[in-house]
């Protein structure tokens, strides 16, 4: 997928002229689905998301230069967002276990919210590339190569990455009644 040319001239004009009001356009355009996939990825917590998306967005600006446009825009922003998510998880370790009474107790007060829990408690099983992989492909929509140019990793490793996660989210779900 190749940049589109609204987007190349707003790149072109962020790159050359530091233009903060192109590069808000772009935030605007791509804000909701690299804030989604950081949604998905951090298990439904909203401030971190948030904080990714925005460390996300600091950093395209800083590097846009850098910016080839081989590939379309999204793909070299959610490359920086995988980054970004990698980087966060070599930092943090987990703190809160979505099997403790806290979570639960919460899950019960609102049946949606519950049902909300279980596909994060479900997402929270798989292995951080497995839920990139399934995320960007179930939840975004994204074909296989397109996910292969997003994480850097081969076609066949998407594939197993992608296969495995929806096996053990299978299999979480069909535990948990569904």
């Amino acid at each position: 997928m190749k940049v589109t040319n609204d987007d190349l001239s707003l790149i072109l004009q962020v790159a050359e002229l530091h233009d903060k009001a192109a590069f808000n356009e772009l935030v605007r355009k791509y804000q909701s689905p690299i804030r989604r996939f950081f949604l998905h990825q951090t298990l439904g917590d909203e401030q971190l998301s948030d904080d990714l998306a925005q460390d996300t967005f600091i950093k395209a600006y800083t590097n846009i230069h850098q910016f080839k446009g081989t590939a379309a825009f999204s793909t070299w922003l959610y490359r920086i967002a995988c980054n970004v998510l990698y980087d966060h998880h070599r930092r943090q370790r987990p703190t809160t276990d979505t099997d403790c009474p806290a979570v639960a107790n919460r899950c019960a007060a609102n049946s949606e919210q519950g049902m909300k829990m279980d596909v994060y408690g479900a997402l929270a099983r798989l292995a951080d590339k497995e839920r990139t992989c399934v995320t960007l492909q179930l939840v975004d929509g994204y074909p296989i190569e397109r996910i292969a140019e997003i994480t850097g990793m081969a076609v066949g490793t998407v594939k197993s990455h992608i296969f495995r996660g929806k096996q053990k989210l299978t299999m979480f779900l069909k535990q948990n009644g569904y």
